[in-house]
């Protein structure tokens, strides 16, 4: 797994270093029919602003965010992003849509750790987008929660379960506006 990790940080590295990039990145419309067009809706070149709650639980306060950059690749194949922090620690999401279950698969790497964390995903009836983490399950539980997006960007939250999922709190949140 540690390779396939670090094909996919390289191929980070390759498509943001390259004005060719080299791999099968196509124009939006390709990831913007059926189930695609869900996370297809958020393509584009996002600048960032986050916020994490404090270790106490008592105050939020700015991350370390700057870009997130979601393109399409493979003739609408998959969608993948590139998270791009102040601190460093860049990391991708490869986005492909499982028709059996009706459901996203999201392999997750970042730089700074081995390996990947799988990650699934699902509409739900109001636009938003809920992800779980699967494997390896976080402690304490993570879902990540993606809103519909708004003429003027969308938000993103993170939450975290202690109680087995029973209830769930706001650790960190980003609001993604177009980068100029």
């Amino acid at each position: 797994m540690r390779s396939l990790a670090g094909l996919l940080v390289t191929l980070l590295f390759t498509t943001q270093s390259h004005a060719e990039p080299s791999v099968p990145i196509d124009s939006p419309e390709s990831c913007m029919k059926g189930p695609m067009a869900e996370f297809g809706r958020y393509i584009g070149d996002w600048k960032i602003e986050d916020s994490q709650l404090s270790p106490d639980g008592t105050t939020w306060a700015p991350a370390n965010a700057d870009r997130w950059n979601f393109v399409c690749i493979g003739n609408g194949t998959a969608i993948q992003d590139f998270w791009l922090p102040d601190n460093g620690n860049v990391g991708t999401n490869l986005r492909t849509w499982n028709p059996e279950s009706e459901s996203w698969y999201i392999p997750w790497a970042v730089n700074r750790l081995p390996g990947f964390a799988h990650i699934t995903a699902k509409m739900q009836e109001d636009g938003r987008i809920v992800m779980h983490y699967k494997n390896p399950v976080p402690d304490p539980l993570r879902r990540i929660t993606f809103y519909p997006p708004g003429e003027n960007g969308w938000r993103w939250t993170q939450e975290w379960s202690t109680d087995g999922s029973e209830t769930w709190f706001e650790v960190y949140r980003i609001k993604a506006t177009p980068a100029e």
